[in-house]
């Protein structure tokens, strides 16, 4: 069997949608261990899975708040090269690291996260087999494919591709301190010439959560890049009793419409947009819950609480939560809308920073949801637009087949099929449960 080292950004997204690849891959006889700064000890809760801490003298203890911070509110153009520093330095650290801590934990293969340079560049360096892994939209690019970042839903037209070119020159520079980390790494590693996250995708197998459908048209992925899904059974809502299910569900829940609304972990600090998705609820007569993850404190939540039939929870169980709900307000990202794709439970996207606008988009584009500005909307807008959500069911209709889609594409374990194949090894029987 295999030690597979998991190298994503310190994100808590990132590294629980790869813990659940990890602990399918563990029940198989494999070990995997994530490799990062200090503080992300923390998001690997599972004892089966191993942490090893690097860059403790540039990254130490106690300074990731400080980042994630920076990342969820960069505000003026200044916080937002901030952020995009950080990108450099974790990527310098990491390059710089990993290889000691590779030999030292006589690591296999690398899984790469996609939106992480690091390890897929150290791994090729070192003549290692890496995988990579988009937790996110996939960053491999194509001539008039809108970038993940960009709001622009597809067009196959001149001007529409001119759009999208010219967007991606500004995004491009933009990223320039990135980019400059990325060259400068592979120099000092001895690998050909790139600047870019999409340069630095593995030639063995690239897994993505997404599943075509969902994407825009494209042309030119790799045959060896593979769309299993969501790495999470989003197909299979968890068997929660009645009971269990009851504290996240307002009373009158089944008598009227229920709107769950979510924001992810990193951006949830939205008070004022919670507070206009709750007025708009309440105007529907609708039941909302929502799932702040963290991002609210108790005044904020009694607040909420007294708009309309509303409950607040910093963390639900969401794949039943949807499986129960009409509709979801949602950031749009990858994980949370492939989830409500699964379920079968439309979608009005409110993306805020990332990827989310490439995710909106796409949700408009596909016809499963809608989308609207987490800041100019108003509270009759997003009325409207739930109304349509909950009203029309041309939208659910049109997640049917993405929902069959998911249900064959194979979450974890096939991504562990094609990892074990991409790496010749013996395929074991994982045991579910």
């Amino acid at each position: 069997m295999a030690h597979f080292a998991v190298v994503a950004p310190a994100l808590y997204s990132h590294f629980n949608t790869l813990m659940v690849l990890a602990r399918e891959l563990v029940a198989r006889g494999h070990r995997v261990t994530f490799i990062h700064r200090p503080d992300a000890a923390a998001y690997v809760k599972d004892a089966r899975v191993g942490f090893h801490a690097i860059g403790a003298a540039t990254h130490p203890a106690g300074s990731l708040p400080a980042m994630l911070a920076r990342v969820a509110n960069p505000g003026s153009p200044l916080g937002l090269r901030r952020v995009i520093l950080d990108m450099a330095a974790s990527t310098e650290m990491l390059c710089r690291e990993l290889p000691a801590a590779l030999k030292e934990l006589q690591v296999d293969c690398v899984l790469a996260d996609q939106m992480e340079a690091a390890g897929g560049m150290v791994a090729e360096s070192i003549g290692m087999p890496f995988i990579s892994i988009a937790c996110a939209l996939p960053v491999n690019r194509e001539p008039g494919i809108p970038l993940p970042v960009m709001p622009f839903v597809y067009e196959d037209s001149e001007r529409a591709f001119k759009i999208v070119e010219g967007s991606t020159r500004v995004y491009d520079w933009m990223m320039g301190p990135h980019h400059r980390a990325i060259a400068a790494e592979a120099q000092r590693l001895g690998l050909a010439p790139r600047s870019m996250l999409h340069e630095c995708l593995s030639p063995l197998a690239q897994i993505a959560q997404i599943v075509p459908g969902f994407d825009f048209p494209r042309r030119e992925l790799p045959a060896h890049f593979h769309h299993v899904g969501p790495l999470h059974a989003a197909n299979v809502a968890p068997a929660l009793s009645p009971q269990e299910l009851a504290p996240f569900l307002p009373p009158t829940s089944g008598t009227r419409p229920f709107i769950y609304a979510s924001l992810g972990t990193l951006v949830s600090d939205r008070y004022p947009l919670f507070k206009r998705i709750a007025k708009a609820c309440k105007q529907l007569d609708a039941d909302l819950l929502i799932a702040h993850c963290g991002g609210l404190n108790d005044a904020q939540v009694r607040a909420l609480e007294a708009i309309g039939s509303t409950r607040v929870h910093a963390y639900v169980p969401q794949l039943a939560v949807l499986a129960r709900a009409d509709a979801i307000v949602s950031h749009a990202g990858a994980n949370t809308i492939m989830e409500a794709v699964a379920a079968r439970t439309p979608i009005l996207a409110l993306p805020i920073a990332f990827d989310h606008p490439g995710g909106a988009a796409r949700v408009e584009y596909s016809g499963v949801g809608l989308r609207a500005s987490p800041r100019m909307s108003s509270v009759a807008d997003l009325t409207r637009k739930l109304r349509r959500l909950l009203a029309e069911p041309d939208f659910a209709a049109r997640m049917a087949p993405l929902s069959d889609a998911i249900r064959v594409a194979g979450g974890a374990p096939r991504a562990a099929d094609i990892i074990e194949t991409a790496l010749h090894l013996p395929t074991a029987v994982a045991s579910h449960g």
